[in-house]
């Protein structure tokens, strides 16, 4: 499964969204127990409403750092229950292509439990991206910086 997108965000922006800041803007709070080290465990989880459901979902991420190449790349393990990788362990790479404030990403996701998962997470990961892109992290680093 892939997915690719450009983003409104510098390439350095994004790799440390995915790696030091994903309480920023994908893990609930507080849940978000991570290191940005190759082969570093890291766990958080995220609480999403299904149709019909009238209470959020927990949805616990578990997985390491398999690479980490600043500004470029990203390659983790990421195993979620029966919601999401059906406790199959996958294996998730960001890519990423500078183009000066933009950046072409590219997400792969890849050893499925079943299609069904696959695809559900091919449907998944662009809202996912959209909500990054909106969470306003560009400008908090550039205000953290000063």
């Amino acid at each position: 499964m892939t997915v690719s997108r450009f983003m409104l965000m510098e390439a350095d922006t994004l790799f440390a969204a995915f790696t030091s800041g994903l309480g920023r803007w994908f893990a609930s709070p507080g849940s978000l127990l991570l290191r940005a080290e190759v082969n570093a465990p890291f766990f958080f989880e995220t609480a999403h409403r299904f149709e019909g459901e009238t209470a959020p979902v927990r949805q616990a991420h578990y997985g390491r750092f398999l690479a980490l190449e600043p500004g470029r790349l990203i390659r983790m393990t990421w195993v979620t229950g029966p919601e999401g990788t059906r406790g199959a362990e996958t294996v998730l790479t960001v890519t990423l292509a500078s183009l000066g404030e933009t950046t072409a990403l590219e997400l792969t996701q890849e050893g499925f439990a079943d299609q069904e998962s696959a695809e559900q997470h091919e449907k998944a990961w662009p809202f996912v991206l959209v909500q990054l892109e909106s969470a306003g992290l560009r400008a908090e680093t550039e205000d953290s910086a000063e």
